[in-house]
């Protein structure tokens, strides 16, 4: 028959070894008593069961699977279909970034160069604090040390689309211009976004560009069958190991590879040929491993000023979180509690029961609260040595169809088949989500390259050959960077290599 096996001449299922190394897996076979005794080496009827067992064993708890608990948790979107735009959508830009250098000139007005996703942010009449570039007095003679110049757009230059601007406190011919010249402004140069400024009757003006883009999610479908037969059931057993307990077994089993699946899932969608159905389509979720836009890189035993960078890079930036829970593997916790903390009496650590219902490590620093929690399924992927922190609030369950179970008797079979069958996906939202890989870097591809990859640095010379768009956390003042490369600010390697040019990082989330 199509799709089943069929198994000849008495032989009887292999059992195959599960997580332990025991040899209790008989995947693909009914439950019947034959199945059983010879996976059992021939106990026959009435003797399956030698010694007793712990029922809890059987029974689903969710801090196996914490993450599908998240899911299940989170805000739930209706679909129609197995194919979903899914939004992304950060908090407005606070920055940009010039590409090239503006030379000091006489001109009134001037193109300010962006780089062509950004050329479009600021808007006519809208201003601009160009940091680090002084600006004048009214006189326009004479600098003003730590006051910095400030722009207006005028409008938008029609061959480049790059903003047309004009100095509001820059230098000046005459002290009676009421224009102000070009000022000096260097390449990679940030320019924070300011309110707008209207003329005395202006009532209309420019809306904000906001142009969300669409990122394709699919939607898994995952189910489970359990067959049992009559005959099975209706044997006197030592203990009562009917259907209810075998349910428990195989939905644990069912609900520990689907929160595999949403960690580690690959992106796919390819076609298969089915025995009565003809040619359909399968599709794979991507894990939110894979989704993450930030990623830390981090080996090894940890230190307080590191804990305190860590919650300060997620707790301030573009896109702050009202809460998270660091979901971490067994190696990771254990090296965060190995850590000494008696020079820093302010981070209380304390146990709690967080709003999911789990009982979590609770670390209480100045930026907020991070809530530690042991996940088994990154030791299970061998990720033990990192980390996955969630905030609660921007997690999206997107439902081709809610989770169902069905009951039915088996055509021409004494047996009765229970299915479950659940088609969805989980997607991030934000750019707060934060994967903290303790396991590898880039040399073994161990990496996520559609993150940014952040890293803490305790140096004062600069890193040596820095991967191209990395960005590196000061653990201390590095010269080495620059003269403005102090403790607790970010910055980006721009070129990779030897000499590399820094960029201070405003925390936007980029393309690598």
């Amino acid at each position: 028959m199509d799709g089943e096996t069929v198994i000849v001449g008495g032989q009887n299922p292999t059992p195959t070894p599960g997580t332990a190394g025991v040899q209790s897996q008989v995947p693909g076979s009914p439950t019947t008593v034959s199945a059983v005794a010879g996976a059992t080496d021939g106990v026959g009827p009435g003797n399956l069961v030698q010694s007793d067992i712990d029922q809890e064993l059987f029974k689903f708890k969710s801090d196996d699977t914490p993450l599908m608990q998240l899911m299940l948790k989170a805000k739930k979107v209706k679909v129609n279909s197995p194919e979903v735009d899914h939004y992304m959508i950060d908090e407005p830009r606070s920055s940009v970034v010039t590409t090239s250098a503006v030379a000091e000139s006489t001109q009134q007005q001037f193109i300010l160069p962006l780089p062509a996703n950004d050329a479009s942010i600021p808007r006519p009449y809208g201003t601009l604090l160009v940091k680090g570039v002084d600006g004048y007095t009214e006189d326009g003679k004479t600098k003003t040390p730590g006051k910095d110049v400030m722009l207006f757009v005028v409008g938008h230059d029609t061959a480049s689309g790059n903003p047309i601007v004009r100095a509001v406190n820059g230098p000046k011919q005459q002290a009676s211009d009421e224009f102000c010249t070009t000022p000096a402004i260097p390449a990679g140069t940030t320019l924070i976004i300011l309110s707008n400024a209207l003329y005395e009757t202006q009532k209309e003006v420019d809306p904000d560009l906001i142009v969300p883009q669409a990122q394709t999610v699919y939607l898994q479908k995952r189910g489970m069958n359990q067959i049992v037969s009559d005959y099975y059931e209706a044997q006197k057993k030592r203990i009562p190991f009917g259907k209810a307990v075998i349910a428990e077994a195989a939905i644990t089993n069912f609900k520990v590879r689907g929160n595999r699946t949403l960690y580690a899932g690959r992106k796919a969608k390819f076609s298969v040929q089915t025995p009565k159905a003809g040619v359909q389509s399968v599709y794979c979720t991507e894990g939110v491993r894979y989704q993450v836009k930030k990623e830390l890189q981090h080996a090894g035993k940890w230190t307080v000023e590191e804990i305190i960078a860590l919650a300060k890079m997620v707790f301030t930036g573009e896109d702050v979180p009202k809460s998270v829970i660091c979901l971490a593997g067994k190696n990771f916790l254990e090296n965060i509690q190995c850590i000494d903390y008696s020079k820093h009496p302010e981070i209380q650590i304390t146990t709690k029961t967080n709003p999911v219902g789990w009982v979590v490590t609770n670390f209480h620093t100045v930026f907020g609260d991070l809530e530690f929690k042991h996940d088994p399924t990154l030791d299970r992927l061998k990720w033990s040595n990192s980390a996955f922190i969630v905030a609660p609030d921007r997690l999206v369950h997107y439902q081709y169809s809610a989770e169902h179970s069905s009951r039915d008797r088996m055509e021409g079979e004494e047996a009765t088949r229970e299915a479950i069958l659940v088609w969805d996906a989980l997607a991030l939202k934000g750019s707060c989500h934060v994967w903290i890989n303790g396991e590898a870097t880039s040399a073994d591809g161990n990496i996520n390259t559609e993150a940014v990859h952040y890293h803490l640095y305790d140096g004062e010379e600069a890193p040596e050959n820095p991967a191209d768009g990395c960005v590196f956390y000061l653990l201390n003042d590095c010269p080495g960077i620059g003269e403005t490369a102090v403790k607790g600010t970010l910055w980006q390697a721009k070129s990779g290599g030897e000499g590399s040019s820094w960029v201070e990082y405003t925390g936007d989330v980029m393309a690598v």
